[in-house]
């Protein structure tokens, strides 16, 4: 096995690509094509917003394959006027959120979530 191969086994879910699919095909039955719907009928993000809001009320993990469906169709039938792809460091990334702090938190994931400023800090 690869390292790539290794990485992606634990930091990438192919059952969540899959139903993103699966509820793809599913949808183009039900409503049609992507494209007639996108951006100039229906709102994507909006879509998407709504999906994350129920996923906080539920639980329901089924809701984020949605989420990540709606941000794709956002992707590639895009309503921002102004829209592009430029890949970007973490400078200007805003980041992962500490759960415990709940304010943006830049560290490795051992670190993250401990004092800053502690003596056991400087050593890690």
């Amino acid at each position: 096995m690869s390292s790539v191969e290794a990485i992606l086994s634990t930091e990438f879910s192919d059952p969540f690509v899959q139903g993103m699919k699966d509820r793809m095909v599913v949808s183009f039955y039900k409503y049609g094509l992507v494209s007639e719907a996108y951006p100039h009928k229906v709102n994507a993000i909006t879509s998407l917003t709504d999906r994350l809001r129920k996923y906080a009320e539920t639980g329901n993990t089924e809701f984020l394959i949605d989420a990540a469906n709606f941000a794709m169709i956002e992707f590639m039938h895009p309503s921002h006027p102004s829209a592009f792809f430029e890949g970007t460091d973490s400078d200007q990334s805003p980041g992962r959120r500490s759960k415990r702090s709940g304010i943006p938190d830049d560290r490795d994931n051992q670190s993250i979530g401990t004092n800053r400023n502690s003596e056991l800090a400087k050593f890690r």
